[in-house]
């Protein structure tokens, strides 16, 4: 595409991609390029991406030019770097493309960072995925978050559940919300009390601990997320764990208690 705003690359993106300013110069505008595409995705589509970010980039440039409303979110969609992990490695990993291709041993036909072999590759191991892998870990991009009660999600996966919560005007009054805070057992429906309450890890993330009497230990995890507004949404799972990790949970807020606790009487030492 030909850019619009910034018109001279960084010598380290002209490194990986082995392109220049000149090449740029000779793409189509990205209104004209983004309508060409999802006119040629067409009236459903089902995105697959091997990094997190693309759909994010893709909707922030959208809204730049206004064209937000032709791709409605939040935005279902396959993470490959995920998938392949789990069907792979047997767990979530963040290995790069050019590992997986080399790992499924499929052959290499041009270089990588370039964004037509890039999508050839990614679509060549999502084609040697099982199906039904893919349609049960599926993942939700929120650039468009949803806005109001009404817009929230909530979704169970096979060992835990996902909640995207409505817009709040600070962090504060998102952790204080009830429906941000509840700890239900996904797989019974009953209430999970608390072992441990919500406690701070970071100004991002939060944790706690519940116990469901037939379904044991949950991990609750809330990441806040910051919109372009400055307004506040919720990203909170609650997923199934054996008593060690309960016992790490339960650790971890100790740790922070006593790190806190030693850094306030510091303080009141200096003063």
């Amino acid at each position: 595409m030909k850019p619009a705003v910034y018109h001279k690359l960084h010598f380290r993106t002209k490194e990986i991609l082995g392109i220049d300013t000149k090449m740029l110069e000779e793409g189509i505008p990205f209104s004209k390029a983004v309508r060409k595409f999802l006119k040629w995705c067409g009236p459903d589509p089902r995105f697959c991406t091997w990094g997190s970010t693309d759909l994010v980039e893709l909707q922030r440039n959208m809204k730049y030019y206004g064209m937000l409303n032709l791709l409605r979110g939040p935005v279902f969609f396959f993470f490959l770097q995920k998938l392949f992990g789990l069907v792979y490695e047997g767990e979530k990993t963040a290995r790069s493309l050019e590992y997986a291709i080399k790992f499924l041993d499929m052959e290499q036909e041009g270089d990588f960072h370039r964004a037509l072999n890039d999508a050839r590759y990614t679509a060549e191991i999502f084609s040697s995925m099982p199906v039904e892998t893919a349609l049960k870990n599926y993942s939700i991009d929120c650039y468009q978050n949803p806005r109001n009660k009404k817009e929230e999600i909530y979704t169970v996966f096979d060992n835990y559940s996902k909640f995207i919560s409505r817009e709040f005007p600070s962090k504060e009054d998102a952790m204080r919300d009830r429906e941000v805070t509840a700890t239900k057992c996904f797989l019974c429906g009953r209430t999970a009390r608390k072992k441990v309450r919500w406690f701070s890890v970071n100004p991002k993330a939060h944790l706690c601990l519940a116990w469901c009497p037939e379904h044991g230990y949950f991990r609750g995890k809330a990441r806040l997320k910051k919109t372009d507004e400055g307004k506040y949404y919720v990203v909170k799972t609650l997923k199934k764990i054996d008593k060690e990790e309960a016992d790490s949970v339960r650790e971890k807020k100790d740790a922070l208690r006593k790190k806190r606790r030693q850094k306030r009487h510091q303080t009141e030492e200096k003063a």
